[in-house]
């Protein structure tokens, strides 16, 4: 990538990490952008840019304030503007924050908020964004796969400033830091918003929020997943894998055949156009291993498959593989497991 202006190397780093958070709590992922931020270099600035309104706003800022001691500042856009997470307004804030603070890199995770803004945002600094960082070598120099995981790409960012990342959560894993000591919190600013109007909102709006109620741990960030394919037939069938992930108090997870099949809603979707997911523990049931499925799951700690077909490319990756009938599998797991306390 190249640019007719650069930025120099010399250049202190300063760095603006996007916030998520829900129910007024900071997503485990904006830590992992934290961790990655940190990578950049010893003398890193680091700043949580968090929009919303009302008292969710508040709480998630005070959580990022005592979050984790990297974090030097916290700033905060309060307004009925970014009650819902969409992409014009939020890049427009991203630009406005950009202006301010002549941030040397913006960085985001590679989820869906990210992926949703960083597009938008980057056309509006003039920027070529590099996605799905795994490893960070310099503060310009960054490792992201390509081909479906099957290869590592090193590129060196020389464009102009700043220099965007969005990075795999997976690849920067963090435990949650809360210092309840005051004197270690974060800054909170406000961002002025006298310059954002309706306008700046743009033609898209916020129709409706469509998600399953559960007490099941997030596919992203679940230390156990439990996956099934296209094998199980049918949505009914499906249940074995959900009932399955309850007694082991797992994420439920699906190959991209199960999801078209209409098996599961396309949230649960694992691999390549899916989500990326590395648990201590992943449980493949019917999954025959399509490459686009192993690129969302191959950095799993432990890889226990089921599937009746001995010669599954599944096997190739997995640690402990079993071939067998998973509708004779599953309901012998069923009977023999404790039930989860």
């Amino acid at each position: 990538m190249s640019s007719t202006s650069s930025i120099s190397p010399s250049r202190s780093i300063s760095t603006l990490v996007l916030g998520e958070f829900e129910g007024g709590r900071i997503k485990p992922s904006c830590l992992s952008a934290v961790e990655a931020a940190k990578s950049l270099g010893k003398d890193n600035s680091i700043s949580m840019l968090l929009a919303g309104s009302g008292s969710s706003l508040r709480e998630a800022a005070a959580m990022a304030a005592s979050l984790h001691p990297s974090v030097s500042e916290v700033l905060v856009a309060d307004s009925d503007m970014f009650a819902h997470p969409l992409a014009e307004p939020w890049a427009k804030l991203i630009h406005l924050a950009q202006q301010k603070g002549s941030y040397s890199h913006v960085i985001a995770s590679s989820g869906s908020f990210g992926k949703n803004i960083f597009p938008r945002a980057a056309a509006l600094l003039d920027v070529s964004p590099i996605t799905d960082v795994v490893e960070i070598s310099d503060s310009h120099l960054f490792v992201r796969p390509i081909y479906a995981g099957n290869a590592l790409s090193t590129v060196r960012y020389t464009g102009a400033g700043p220099c965007m990342l969005t990075i795999r959560s997976t690849s920067f894993p963090a435990s949650t830091i809360i210092d309840d000591s005051k004197s270690n919190e974060a800054p909170i600013s406000q961002v002025d918003l006298s310059t954002f109007n309706e306008e700046s909102v743009g033609k898209s709006r916020f129709v409706k929020l469509a998600s399953q109620a559960t007490e099941r741990p997030d596919l992203g960030n679940a230390r156990v997943v439990v996956t099934g394919g296209r094998a199980l037939k049918t949505a009914e069938n499906f249940k074995m894998i959900e009932k399955l992930a309850e007694k082991l108090g797992a994420a439920v997870g699906a190959t991209r055949a199960a999801v078209d099949a209409g098996y599961v809603p396309n949230d649960l979707q694992v691999g390549q156009t899916g989500k990326i997911v590395a648990p201590e523990l992943y449980m493949a049931f019917g999954v025959s291993g399509a490459i686009q499925h192993l690129a969302g799951m191959k950095d799993s700690k432990v890889i226990v498959a089921v599937n009746k077909d001995a010669d599954a490319p599944i096997f190739q990756v997995a640690d402990y593989g079993l071939v067998g009938d998973l509708f004779e599998v599953i309901p012998e797991l069923l009977e023999k497991l404790p039930e989860k306390k």
